[in-house]
């Protein structure tokens, strides 16, 4: 699979230690992915008790709302990657514009 030229990684420091982002949209997206689960589960389990059902109801509007999230960050991810190549890959074009747009995230 080619990638597109990324930007610089994203560093954090922490204490004496880095935390390294190099795949910034696939990291959102995994992590946008995993707050749909928290939502969906932390819902699920408050619907046990009647008197969790309204926070109950509230997270899985937070998950649904997060499920919106996802195409946002999928279509950023895509005009971003066009912006890079119309710039840096414009000869490349169609063939590098087809094999980035392959990832699902």
């Amino acid at each position: 699979m080619k990638h597109a030229p990324h930007s610089a990684p994203l560093v954090i420091h922490v204490g004496r230690e880095e935390l390294v982002i190099k795949r910034r949209y696939e990291v959102a997206s995994i992590a946008n992915d995993a707050l749909i689960a928290l939502w969906f589960v932390t819902g699920s389990i408050m619907f046990f008790s009647e008197r969790w059902t309204i926070a109950g109801t509230w997270c899985f509007l937070a998950g649904s709302i997060e499920l919106l999230v996802r195409p946002a960050i999928r279509l950023t991810r895509h005009l971003h990657l066009q912006r890079v190549h119309s710039r840096a890959l414009w000869s490349h074009s169609a063939a590098a514009a087809s094999s980035d747009g392959s990832q699902d995230y």
